[in-house]
């Protein structure tokens, strides 16, 4: 029979020791900040983390202004289920009244003496305890790329989408996702990603307003009337929701069946379809997610992450992306691109016709440039409202087609504003749109020339950035990244090299390896033989995309059996030996090179794989 055979799968004749090793597991805590009570534990076995030490990974972050969550990832449940008594009490396990799950995989690896008396409370079936039940889900991918334990997905759950609405809900996902992944944003990583949907019909359509949700999956909701956050009043649904699908769900984008902007960031990623405001807000605050960064726009609340210094007497997080040029690299050290910020203020006040809204502030009068920046909803038309800067009509004009959605508006203006103080008014001239029309947010910044500040697109340096308490930090450019720009659809150079480390600390390049055998060629008509095959599959970068891109790309692959190189097979995904020599291990080097990572510290763009084989082919 074997000499019919061209290829033999692989059964019983080889080990695959693979790249990823033994899979972690996650911690997840959720706790008051006054009276530090645990309101939530899920433990549960998750993909690769790579680089994890002996000891773990923690981390802790605010979830609002009264609670917490805690994330540990760790090797050994054991160390999790002590972090679990040590945070959270020991007295009742679970914790009474706590919501807690439990999933099946981590008693499946807990082979410990008392492991049963650990988790003693009885746990239904899908291993929950205490936890609300996840609300029945219809998933259908979007945009896939491989296996989700080798993946980071994102799953857009369906709010105020009733039943005749689930195609709408499909068509909205999709447009968000081909959008994100398209020519711009996470074009460039999308072979690490999978997009998702997940439907649930809702007894209600649309979003709540007022502060009252609607009879909806996840309870979203409007606090007031301006076009601003969009919150969620069923948390615990939501974690569960994402729990439920295992490896399918990282990040859950929770979409509410909007037409208008909003959004919020967090646990989890709130958006509305919003045609010209969805994918933006969606691009920001899975930047703010994945990468683990702050804002970059002025009058925010946090800066942190590769994107933020606050010294220039110590390293730039960013110095290897600086422009070298004089400008950035002083000989007393880098220089602080010179502007200020003399007024910024977010009013979120309805317009009317009878009183302008107005705000007056003082100027130095040193800088030669300045920018009035501010964001407008309700205002559709030209005709409808006035911008003056002390007096001055700014020429304010609405985005094209951009109806009663909330839009951002930049007006740059050459010259300086003189010493003292100046007046910015917003009138409005249309009665009909009292009640809807709003400004949203206003501020002015002043820069010097070209000298003192550069502002040319492309350029790296270290660029002041006011918070809401006027504290300075800094960022990697004037104005070329998303986090600042919310309207920009990329990543500045800092942010998308951050966003690479990120997904890759949770992939690893290597999807498997796998072993075959296979005929050999023909010799004066006789077949000469068995050999046997080892091929790596990779993810699909570099020379195995599936499209093009702009940026540097390549792959190295170096193999080795019993150490020794096997200089024929190098940058090729498929070693084949002779079969009677074949017994031995292999093992696979695979270097990831981009031009848009710079520096990898951690080496999360190298990743090695072995595969021993213990039987010749002809043995089987």
């Amino acid at each position: 029979m074997k000499t019919t055979l061209l290829t033999l799968a692989t059964h019983l004749v080889g080990v695959a020791l693979g790249s990823r090793g033994k899979q972690p597991f996650e911690l997840l805590i959720h706790r008051d900040l006054e009276t530090l009570r645990c309101t939530f534990i899920s433990l549960h076995q998750t993909q690769t983390f790579r680089g994890l030490s002996d000891t773990g990974y923690a981390h802790v972050e605010p979830l609002d202004p009264t609670s917490e969550v805690l994330r540990f990832i760790n090797h050994e449940p054991r160390q999790l289920r002590e972090q679990i008594h040590s945070l959270c009490g020991d007295t009742i396990d679970p914790p009474a009244n706590v919501p807690f799950i439990l999933g099946d995989d981590v008693l499946l690896n807990t082979q410990l003496d008392n492991a049963q008396e650990v988790f003693a409370s009885p746990q239904s079936s899908n291993g929950r305890m205490n936890a609300v039940a996840p609300p029945p889900l219809h998933v259908e991918p979007l945009i896939t790329s491989g296996p989700s334990d080798n993946r980071v997905d994102l799953v857009f759950f369906a709010d105020g989408y009733t039943l005749e609405e689930k195609g709408k809900f499909l068509a909205d996902a999709t447009r968000l996702a081909l959008d994100m992944s398209g020519n711009q944003t996470f074009n460039t990583v999308k072979p690490l990603l999978n997009f998702w949907a997940a439907f649930t019909p809702s007894n209600e359509s649309g979003v709540g307003t007022g502060g009252e949700p609607k009879d909806t999956p996840f309870g979203l909701y409007r606090d007031g009337t301006e076009l601003r956050g969009v919150y969620y009043s069923k948390p615990e649904v939501a974690r569960v929701a994402c729990l439920s699908l295992g490896h399918r769900c990282d990040y859950p984008i929770l979409m509410g069946n909007d037409p208008l902007y909003g959004g919020l960031g967090g646990e989890f990623t709130v958006i509305t379809p919003s045609l010209a405001n969805g994918a933006l807000v969606l691009r920001h605050e899975l930047g703010h997610s994945i990468i683990d960064v702050g804002e970059e726009y002025d009058g925010g609340p946090d800066y942190f992450g590769v994107n933020a210094a606050h010294s220039i007497s110590q390293p730039i997080p960013w110095s290897h992306w600086l422009t070298n040029t004089s400008h950035s690299h002083h000989h007393k050290g880098v220089r602080v691109e010179r502007s200020s910020m003399p007024m910024q203020a977010y009013p979120w006040t309805l317009l009317n016709v009878t009183d302008p809204w107005s705000i007056r502030f003082n100027s130095s009068g040193t800088y030669a440039r300045h920018l009035v920046r501010f964001s407008l909803s309700g205002i559709p038309e030209k005709g409808d409202l006035l911008v003056t800067l002390d007096g001055e009509d700014l020429q304010w004009s609405p985005r094209p087609d951009i109806g009663v959605d909330r839009w951002h508006y930049d007006i740059h203006r050459d010259g300086g504003l003189g010493g003292g103080v100046h007046d910015v008014s917003f009138t409005l001239r249309n009665n009909g749109r009292e009640g809807l029309a709003q400004l949203c947010s206003a501020e002015v910044l002043e820069f010097g020339n070209e000298e003192e500040f550069v502002s040319t697109p492309g350029y790296y340096g270290v660029f002041p950035t006011f918070s809401d308490v006027n504290a300075t930090s800094y960022r990697p450019t004037s104005e070329d990244c998303l986090m600042r720009i919310v309207t920009s659809p990329n990543f500045c150079s800092v942010c998308l090299e951050g966003l690479w480390l990120s997904l890759l600390r949770r992939i690893d390049l290597i999807d498997d390896i796998k072993r075959t055998c296979v005929m050999g060629g023909t010799t004066s008509g006789h077949a000469s033989g068995w050999k046997s095959a080892i091929e790596v599959g990779l993810v699909p970068l570099a020379q195995f995309r599936g499209d093009t891109i702009d940026a540097q790309e390549s792959y190295t692959i170096i193999w080795r059996k019993d150490g020794e190189i096997l200089e024929a097979f190098t940058n090729k995904t498929r070693v084949e030996v002779d079969d009677d020599v074949s017994l031995g291990v292999y093992t696979v080097d695979v270097q990831f090179a981009t031009s848009e990572v710079r520096v990898d510290k951690d080496r999360l763009l190298v990743s090695n794989g072995t595969y021993e084989i213990t039987e010749t082919c002809s043995a089987w």
